[in-house]
């Protein structure tokens, strides 16, 4: 039996207060994720300025998703965007979810910005146009389908990046940057009663009809398990 894989899960943010009780916090979402893959998550408030005294501390490191932007400027960001230019330069395995994939794009010279078509919300699917070893096993649609949850995407690789999936409301969805760093847009922590409960409190914010629509999604079935094989098998490289 492999060893445990100690990550280092540095928290950008926070559910929504009032979805908590649906199914727990980020590492509540990510625990019930990854412990049965052999993780053991080891938490950062990077968003209160809990930084990790050495990158060594862990064996891999993965961002939770925040409501912030990467482009916004506040220090916590800056320094998070610091820490990930660290990661990739030092080649520590790295997963960025969501706001991490965002992260670092923005932190090696990528753009992101609000998508011009409004929120990507719901069960998404997504297209692997690059396949690697680590997806194991890739479905033979080389498809996958997870929750998507966001304004802001990204829309310019940075340099040296690869493309490895995308979707049509969604161009960027997971890249490579080097050897050792994955983002992903999507979350693959995210359960259909979570996503219900947030879509329900953001209708103001999304508006009705894409509430609606991204409802109805959510019967679909989700690829969460084989997601998260995909990104440990990746951060044990």
């Amino acid at each position: 039996m492999a060893a445990r894989l100690r990550v280092g899960l540095l928290m950008c943010g926070h559910v929504d207060g009032r979805a908590v009780p649906v199914a727990g916090d980020y590492p509540e979402l990510f625990a019930s994720l990854f412990d049965p893959l052999g993780v053991e998550l080891v938490r950062f408030d990077a968003d209160e300025g809990d930084l990790p005294a050495s990158l060594a501390d862990c064996d891999a490191w993965i961002t939770s998703p925040s409501r912030s932007s990467a482009y916004d400027d506040e220090p916590w960001v800056h320094a998070m965007v610091d820490l990930v230019r660290r990661l990739v330069a030092e080649e520590r395995p790295f997963a960025g979810i969501c706001f991490g994939h965002q992260l670092m794009a923005q932190a090696l010279g990528g753009r992101v910005e609000r998508s011009a078509a409004g929120w990507g919300v719901g069960a998404q699917e997504y297209e692997v146009i690059a396949p690697r070893p680590w997806m194991d096993p890739l479905p033979a649609s080389r498809r996958f389908r997870l929750v998507a949850s966001h304004e802001d995407q990204v829309t310019t690789l940075p340099d040296g990046a690869e493309l490895l999936a995308t979707a049509p409301y969604c161009p960027v969805a997971m890249m490579a940057v080097g050897p050792r760093a994955i983002g992903l847009q999507a979350h693959p922590e995210f359960t259909a009663p979570l996503s219900a409960a947030l879509l329900d409190l953001r209708v103001d914010l999304i508006g009705a009809e894409p509430v609606r629509l991204a409802h109805a999604t959510l019967t679909a079935r989700l690829d969460q398990e084989l997601i998260a094989g995909w990104i440990v098998r990746f951060l044990r490289g």
